[in-house]
C-alpha cells in the first residue's frame, strides 16, 4: 500500500477468506492492483472457520464489496449467498462473492483462470486424457471448465475422499457424458491413471503449507509427453512440477492460474481494467523471483 493511501468512511474493503490463509497472496496482487489505478479500495485476509457467520457479518457492512474465497469454503459458500450464476450452480462452487447493496452474488473464476493457464502455457486438450489429482472445489471448476470447452479425450479423476469423489462424478456425468471416470486414491490407480494420462492436474492442496517438499506422485511414474499443471501457487516451483521437470516434463505453475482468476475477480470487485503485468509482477516478487 503507498504512503499516501488514505482510508475513509467510504474506502471499500475486499477481502480473501480461507483456513489456512496466511500463506495467500491475494492481498499483496489486489492493493498493487487498486493503488496502480488509484483506486479507493483496501484488500485483507482472514481466517475463517465459521463461514455462514462471516458472509451474514458481509453483508450487513455497506462497504464491503467483494470477496474471494479459498479452501475449505468454495462448496459451502454456495449455500450461504443469494445468486449463483447458472453456470457456476452446476459446477457446485464458487470463489467469488460480490455484495450488490446487501444482496450477495456468487460466482467462479477457477474454471476460466486454469483453462486460460494451459492454453498460455502450450498444452493441448482436444483428444488428450486428462487425469485430476483431487475433487475438491478447485477441481469442481476446472473439470467442468474443460469439458465445457474443450474435446476431452478422457478425464479421470482420483481422490481419497469417496463421498466427494461420488458427488462430483455424478455431476459431471449429467447428460451421459462419458468422457469421466473416477476411483479411490491408491497405489493401483494411481499407477493406471499416469499410465494413461497426457495432462495431469494436482488439484489437491499437498505441496502448499503445511504440506511444502510433498506430492502425490512418485516420479518414477512420469513419462515422456506428458505435460504437469498444479494449481497450488506457493510456493511457485512445487515438488511435483520439480519431479517433472527433471523428468524433461512441460510444467504449468499455478501461479498463472491465480493471476488469471484475480484478474477476473478485481474487474468484478472494481469495474476497472485489470492492471495485469502488476499482478503478475508483485506475485513473482513475494514468491522471490
Amino acid at each position: 500500500m503507498t504512503k499516501d493511501r488514505i482510508i475513509t468512511t467510504k474506502t471499500k474493503l475486499c477481502a480473501i477468506i480461507g483456513n489456512p490463509v496466511g500463506h495467500s497472496l491475494s492481498p499483496a496482487i489486489h492493493n498493487a492492483a487498486f493503488d496502480e489505478l488509484g483506486l479507493d479500495f483496501v484488500y485483507l485476509g482472514f481466517r475463517v472457520e465459521d463461514l455462514k457467520s462471516a458472509l451474514a457479518g458481509m453483508r450487513a457492512l455497506e462497504n464491503f464489496r467483494g470477496m474471494s474465497v479459498t479452501i475449505p469454503h468454495k462448496i459451502e459458500a454456495m449455500d450461504c449467498v443469494d445468486e449463483v450464476a447458472e453456470v457456476d450452480r452446476s459446477i457446485g462452487s464458487i470463489n467469488t462473492i460480490l455484495n450488490e447493496n446487501g444482496r450477495l452474488i456468487g460466482l467462479g473464476t477457477d474454471g476460466p483462470g486454469a483453462l486460460k493457464a494451459l492454453i498460455d502455457g502450450g498444452a493441448e486438450l482436444d483428444g488428450k486424457n486428462v487425469l485430476m489429482l483431487g475433487a475438491g472445489g478447485a477441481a469442481r471448476a476446472i473439470a467442468f471448465t474443460l469439458l465445457r470447452e474443450t474435446k476431452l479425450s478422457r478425464l479421470t479423476i482420483l481422490d481419497i475422499n469417496e463421498g466427494l469423489l461420488q458427488g462430483l462424478t455424478a455431476d459431471l456425468k449429467k447428460g451421459n457424458n462419458e468422457r469421466v471416470e473416477s476411483g479411490l486414491m491408491s497405489d493401483e490407480t494411481l499407477v493406471k491413471g499416469m499410465g494413461d494420462a497426457d495432462l495431469i492436474i494436482n488439484c489437491t492442496p499437498i505441496g502448499m503449507h503445511p504440506n511444502e517438499g510433498k506430492s502425490l506422485v512418485p516420479v518414477e511414474l512420469f513419462r515422456t509427453g506428458q505435460v504437469v499443471f498444479d494449481v497450488v501457487y506457493t510456493p511457485l516451483e512445487t515438488r511435483l512440477l520439480a519431479d517433472a521437470r527433471s523428468k524433461g516434463l512441460k510444467v504449468i505453475s499455478g501461479v498463472e492460474m491465480f493471476v488469471n482468476q484475480a484478474v477476473l475477480q478485481f474487474k468484478h470487485f472494481t469495474g476497472a481494467e485489470p492492471p495485469v503485468e502488476v499482478m503478475r509482477r508483485v506475485v513473482l516478487e513475494k514468491l522471490g523471483y
